[in-house]
Order: structure tokens, then sequence, then C-alpha cells
């Protein structure tokens, strides 16, 4: 029974090289809150059969892979001008 427990518990959130550093160009840090809510936001996509999703979290976009449950990039409010995000499924708006 705790074996099935622990397949069944989804593997946090990983942020990719490319991730990382557009949050450190940015001067952006994410707390463990916010981790947490971006987990829900991926388990949520997950659960609906996202493979790439569009997370949505205040001033701060993120581009995650839902099967790999990494975040491949991250954009903020002032970067954002123009930008087309492409080869997404679904949305998430985190709150």
């Amino acid at each position: 029974m705790l074996q099935r427990e622990v397949h069944q518990q989804p593997q946090p959130v990983k942020l990719s090289a490319h991730a990382e550093k557009r949050l450190a160009e940015r001067n952006i840090s994410l707390t463990e809150a916010d981790f947490s809510k971006i987990n829900k936001a991926v388990q949520q996509a997950a659960t609906k059969g996202s493979r790439d999703s569009l997370l949505i979290y205040g001033d701060l976009t993120l581009v995650a892979s839902i099967t790999n449950r990494t975040v491949v990039t991250a954009v903020d409010r002032g970067s954002m001008s123009e930008h087309v995000f492409t080869n997404i499924d679904s949305a998430v708006f985190i709150k």
C-alpha cells in the first residue's frame, strides 16, 4: 500500500536551464509557495490530458511541458510585447 502511494505522488515541477536563465535575467525568484501553486496547476493540466501548457501566474507567464513536469521558459509582463506562444494545448490561470 505504501509503495502504491509513493508511486502515485506526482514528481515536483522542475525548471529547465533555459527557464532558470530567463528568471535570473529578469530578477524573478520563485518561493516555495509559488512552486506549490505551479505544481498544482501542472497537476490540473495533467488531469485534463494536456501535454504543453501556458501557465499564467500574475505578471509571469510560464510555458511548461506537462508530460515532463518541466517549466521550459518564463516571460514577465515587461518582456511580453509581441510574443507569440506556440505548440501549447492548454492554458492555466494560477491564483
